[in-house]
């Protein structure tokens, strides 16, 4: 099993975590979702690259923890079953990320329960908007349970949700279901389909928006587009090109991997945050300046050319994340190994750090 918090602290360390996006289709087409996946959504129409995605992801040695997401990644069998069966070989976590809507036909089928077995954490979506029928979520979780997986309950955080979500549980696992579970409340994201159904975030000074939950976690496609960021665009092509890789085989994920964990700009941004970014010379214009995220000051940041010649940038890449045993690669021998006074102990605490939605 594996929990949250320890989830977590393998998405704060570079190069432990990835995650693997298998389909743009999803059934469900729930109103809230960040993303803008459909039924008819593009899928893996090459096996044998995505074979080879995958086997490069195995035999990353550093990785310890491998999500799968869409879309809805149930719904891509074939791919998930290989997926599942081969990073669990490789002694690698497995964390599905899901709607539950594979439980609406009572118990699962078996190649679903075998994807599960392989399991060490579950995420599943449990919230209002949601369509998937409550019934056949409550079939999905305990379903999770049974195969001894971990189970996050994802929840929009709204006081009247998460307790929703309780009563699913209790109702669905028993008065014990904290043995099996945990809830997880996220803030919605004015996203994908959600653009209209949230407000947008309040925008605040660039110093002060903290980190980026997923700068240590590269979102790696089907197709081989491999991405420093969970922005549907950017993993289409769109956006800053530092933010991209391109694989065509297992030796290349590999590269394009070690490539992004080493990127002095992304370490930064993962761990002390924009703080301590819009302290160095190269950003400090942008401290004072109003941002909706931290997605707005970090294309403005990257359009700025020269960053990974910045000495001062790779030496705060050597700072590890708070609560972290320091397992960050090293940088280069000809920048300097020794840290730059104040801005480590300036900078902001760090966002609270979301899961990718479940779809």
């Amino acid at each position: 099993m594996l929990r949250l918090a320890e989830l977590d602290a393998l998405r704060r360390q570079r190069g432990r975590s990835a995650l693997l996006l298998i389909t743009d289709r999803c059934p469900v087409g729930c109103a809230h979702c960040s993303v803008d996946s459909r039924p008819d959504g593009p899928r893996i129409t090459d096996h044998a690259l995505f074979e080879e995605i995958v086997e490069g992801l195995c035999a990353d040695e550093d990785l310890r923890v491998v999500g799968v997401s869409g879309g809805e990644p149930f719904v891509e069998r074939r791919g998930l079953a290989y997926a599942a069966r081969r990073i669990h070989e490789s002694g690698k976590a497995l964390v599905p990320y899901t709607s539950g809507h594979w439980g609406a036909g009572g118990d699962p089928p078996g190649w679903v329960r075998s994807v599960l077995g392989l399991s060490s954490c579950v995420v599943l979506g449990v919230d209002a908007h949601h369509t998937s029928p409550r019934a056949a979520v409550a079939t999905a979780a305990r379903a999770v349970a049974d195969a001894g997986a971990w189970l996050v309950a994802q929840v929009l955080d709204d006081p009247a949700q998460i307790e929703d979500a309780r009563d699913l549980l209790e109702g669905a696992l028993g008065a014990g279901w904290r043995d099996h579970a945990e809830i997880h409340p996220v803030a919605p994201l004015p996203y994908g389909r959600a653009r209209g159904l949230f407000p947008a975030a309040r925008r605040v000074p660039g110093e002060r928006l903290g980190r980026c939950a997923i700068a240590h976690t590269p979102t790696v496609r089907y197709d081989g587009r491999i991405s420093a960021c969970c922005d549907e665009n950017v993993i289409m092509g769109a956006g800053p090109a530092d933010l991209h890789r391109l694989a065509g085989d297992r030796e290349g994920v590999r590269r394009a991997l070690a490539d992004l964990a080493a990127d002095p700009f992304l370490a930064v941004l993962g761990t002390l945050g924009t703080g301590a970014l819009t302290a160095l010379p190269r950003y400090r214009d942008l401290a004072r300046r109003e941002f909706s995220g931290i997605c707005g000051i970090c294309r403005h940041m990257l359009r700025r050319a020269g960053g990974e010649r910045d000495a001062l940038l790779h030496a705060l890449a050597l700072i590890p994340p708070p609560g972290s045993p320091g397992t960050s690669p090293p940088v280069p021998a000809e920048f300097p190994a020794t840290l730059p006074p104040g801005p480590a102990e300036a900078a902001p605490a760090g966002s609270p750090g979301t899961l990718p939605p479940a779809p």
